[in-house]
């Protein structure tokens, strides 16, 4: 049997999980380009996966610690769900997106890896992406770094103006 090694997980399962919220924690640093902050709306972030499922897998995450969607007051769910729609035609310019997954884990029995912080996911699908790998090897392949998705998507982003 061969092995296939995912060594950009390693971090994520074995390195020091950090106090508190981790999304908290990135709001109130101010190193977007480090923390992959594509965008800082009024009430919420948009925010890349730092482990994603796919490239250009990010997130739309409320700037406040609110763990259900009905402590969302009307304003903040606006610009939740408004952002979702604009990322998804931000990515669909940058990348060749053949589709999309968009969804929420509320409760870590739902799934949630921040369970207590409420994120809506966008992960971009593209023609093929599904293969033997993560079937049979538990190792995703992800073609385009990080850094290179977060400089495509960021100019559309920076187009979008912060309400008040």
């Amino acid at each position: 049997m061969e092995n296939l090694w995912a060594a950009w997980r390693r971090d994520f399962i074995l390195g020091r999980k950090e106090k508190g919220c981790v999304f908290c924690n990135r709001f109130r640093q101010r190193a977007d380009h480090k923390n992959l902050i594509l965008f800082r709306g009024k009430y919420n972030i948009v925010i890349m996966n730092k482990y994603p499922y796919n490239a250009g897998h990010l997130m739309i995450v409320p700037k406040k610690h609110k763990g259900d969607l009905s402590s969302l007051t009307p304003i903040e769910s606006n610009e939740f769900f408004d952002l979702t729609r604009k990322a998804v035609k931000i990515i669909g310019k940058a990348i060749p997106a053949a589709g999309y997954n968009i969804g929420m884990n509320i409760g870590a029995d739902a799934g949630a890896g921040v369970k207590d912080h409420i994120h809506i996911h966008i992960v971009p699908r593209f023609t093929g992406d599904t293969n033997f790998m993560p079937l049979f090897t538990d190792t995703k392949v992800q073609s385009i770094p990080l850094i290179e998705i977060y400089d495509l998507l960021k100019s559309g982003f920076d187009r979008l103006k912060v309400r008040s």
